[in-house]
C-alpha cells in the first residue's frame, strides 16, 4: 500500500522537506485572498451586519477542530492495528493544532453569539460538544505527558482518541437531533449550499487556507519529532559507547 510506503522515516523525511516549503507559500496565498475577500470585498449580512464577518474565522475553525480529530483517531487506528512506524509521531503532531482549532472555534463562536443570541455562551448541544472535543484535545496530551513509557503512553493515547472519536458524528448531527441555538448545515446540502456566493466562496478559501496552514504545521511538527528521536538515539548511543569503554578501562 501507498500509504505504508512513507512508514521510513527516512523518506518520509525527504519528501516531506521537498513540500513544506511549497505548502507554506499555499497556505499563505490562500490565507491572504480568504481575508481579503472576508474582510473587505464580500458584503455586510443584511441581519447580522459586519458582525457575518467572524463565520470566515469561526466556521473553517469549526471544520479544521472536527478534521484534525478525525485525522488522529485514523492515526491511532493504523498504530494500534497495522503498527505503522510513524502513526504515532503523526498523531501527537495533530493534537495540539487541533486544539488550537477547537480553542478558536470556541473563542470566536462566543464573540459570535454574543450580537446574534445575546450571550457569550449557552449550553447548546453543539457548543457543549465542541468543548467536549477540546477536553479530548487536552486528555490525548496530557496522557503522553503523563505515561514515562513511550509504548504504554502510545496505546493509552490512542485508544482514548478511538473511543472520543464518537463525539465526531455527535458535534455533526447535534442540530438535528437536538433543539439547539445552532441554524442546520449550510454548505453541505443534497439542494446545494444556502449561502449566497458572495459568502460562500470567501468561506471556503479561507476553509482551504486552514487545511493548507494545517498541513504545513503538521509536517513541521512531524519533521521536528523525527529529529529529536534522533538526536535521542544517538545521545542513547553515545551513552552506551561511553559505559562500554570505561568498563573495558576498568578490566
Amino acid at each position: 500500500m501507498a500509504l505504508f510506503g512513507f512508514a521510513n522515516p527516512q523518506r518520509f523525511w525527504n519528501l516531506s522537506g521537498i513540500l513544506l516549503p511549497w505548502v507554506w507559500v499555499i497556505a499563505g496565498v490562500l490565507l491572504g485572498a480568504g481575508l481579503y475577500m472576508a474582510l473587505i470585498s464580500s458584503p455586510a449580512d443584511y441581519q447580522q451586519g459586519q458582525s457575518v464577518r467572524i463565520m470566515y474565522a469561526h466556521v473553517p475553525a469549526a471544520w479544521m477542530a472536527m478534521a484534525c480529530y478525525a485525522a488522529l483517531a485514523f492515526a491511532s487506528l493504523l498504530s494500534l492495528v497495522f503498527g505503522h512506524v510513524l502513526a504515532d509521531v503523526a498523531a501527537r503532531a495533530t493534537a495540539p493544532i487541533g486544539a488550537t482549532f477547537t480553542a478558536l472555534a470556541l473563542f470566536t463562536g462566543s464573540l459570535w453569539g454574543k450580537p446574534m443570541w445575546g450571550t457569550w455562551w449557552a449550553w447548546d448541544a453543539r457548543l457543549t460538544s465542541v468543548l467536549i472535543l477540546f477536553f479530548l484535545y487536552l486528555g490525548y496530551m496530557g496522557l503522553w505527558a503523563a505515561i514515562e513509557d513511550r509504548t504504554k503512553a502510545a496505546k493509552a493515547a490512542a485508544i482514548l482518541a478511538l473511543v472520543g472519536a464518537v463525539n465526531l458524528p455527535i458535534i455533526k448531527f447535534s442540530v438535528e437531533w437536538w433543539n439547539t441555538l445552532h441554524q442546520g448545515a449550510s454548505i453541505m446540502r443534497a439542494d446545494g449550499p444556502s449561502l449566497h456566493a458572495d459568502f460562500l466562496w470567501p468561506l471556503l478559501i479561507m476553509g482551504a487556507a486552514y487545511m493548507a496552514f494545517f498541513s504545513a504545521l503538521l509536517l513541521l511538527r512531524m519533521r521536528t519529532e523525527i529529529l529529536r528521536q534522533r538526536i535521542h538515539a544517538e545521545q542513547r548511543r553515545l551513552a552506551a559507547s561511553e559505559m562500554a569503554t570505561s568498563e573495558m578501562k576498568g578490566v
